[in-house]
């Protein structure tokens, strides 16, 4: 039954929010590039049975935060058997060392999120020696911070037209798709558009007529679960929806450590603390 349930509630959440994306789309203005936006349902922590159920109604485009559960979701013989048409993004900060083992993930389809230079060097070339004489590119996409915060990943705006020159003509095993952003948490709309988002649209007008892209040809990947629609009236062509689709993330699971590990990683001063603390309570 739980089965079931599952099913009709990620199936209703899903179609609600295409309808969604869809309403928004076609408020946009008819300034803006016709592209049709592309939903991304976000599913950390969420098992690969939900994945399968939103693949079932028709979903293709999925995103992860982690490298380790992207390796782990993508793998899953449950999700290799049902969803062979299934297209990942990698969409959280990718460090470095786990560039090798985020380009081994089967159907890996976009990494949303290089933010420097050296590491789409790194993107580069791990590409070219994982897929050997195979002449498919990888599409990537860099990230910006819109917002100037510490806590945020992201290129500083003023690096994107050389970080994005730098892909087009140092990096063959790539293929430039757009600029993302994450942005500022709980932005009121009521002030007007979100100022990231506009960051975001005239960094790429510069890098267009930097360039000469053409701007259809550049996409914007901005919008979460509280403003995709937003950003979607504002011009983005990949939205990124989790809890909207799957329900609220799942907590990391923290098992209490059993005594006898307890008292093997504490010092012997610690121990006595706990000690006396423990004979105080009662």
């Amino acid at each position: 039954m739980w089965k079931v349930a599952m099913s009709e509630e990620v199936g209703k959440a899903l179609q609600s929010v295409v309808e969604r994306v869809n309403q928004a789309a076609a408020r946009r203005p008819k300034t803006l590039p016709t592209v049709p936006p592309r939903l991304v349902a976000v599913s950390k922590t969420k098992p690969p049975e939900m994945v399968v159920e939103a693949y079932k109604q028709g979903q293709r485009n999925f995103g992860e935060n982690y490298v380790n559960e992207l390796v782990d979701k993508a793998s899953d013989p449950l999700i290799l058997e049902s969803c062979p048409e299934i297209k990942w993004h990698f969409i959280g900060h990718l460090q470095k060392n786990n560039v090798n083992k985020l380009l081994g993930v089967p159907n890996l389809f976009l990494v949303e999120t290089v933010d420097s230079a050296k590491l789409a060097d790194k993107v580069n070339s791990s590409w070219q020696r994982i897929r050997g004489s195979s002449t498919q590119r990888l599409k990537v996409m860099v990230q910006i911070n819109t917002s100037g915060e510490q806590s945020k990943h992201g290129l500083p705006p003023g690096d994107t037209v050389n970080t994005v020159k730098h892909i087009v003509s140092q990096c063959p095993a790539l293929i430039f798709s757009g600029l993302m952003t994450i942005g500022r948490y709980g932005y009121d709309l009521t002030l007007g558009p979100n100022p990231d988002f506009q960051m975001l649209l005239s960094r790429r007008q510069e890098l267009c007529d930097s360039l000469k892209l053409p701007l259809e040809e550049v996409e914007l990947s901005m919008g979460m679960s509280t403003d995709f629609e937003h950003a979607i009236e504002v011009g983005s062509t990949n939205v990124r929806v989790g809890s909207v689709i799957f329900g609220n993330r799942d907590p990391a699971p923290s098992p209490a450590p059993s005594p006898e590990k307890t008292s093997k990683m504490v010092s012997e001063e610690a121990a006595k603390k706990m000690t006396h603390l423990t004979v105080s309570e009662h």
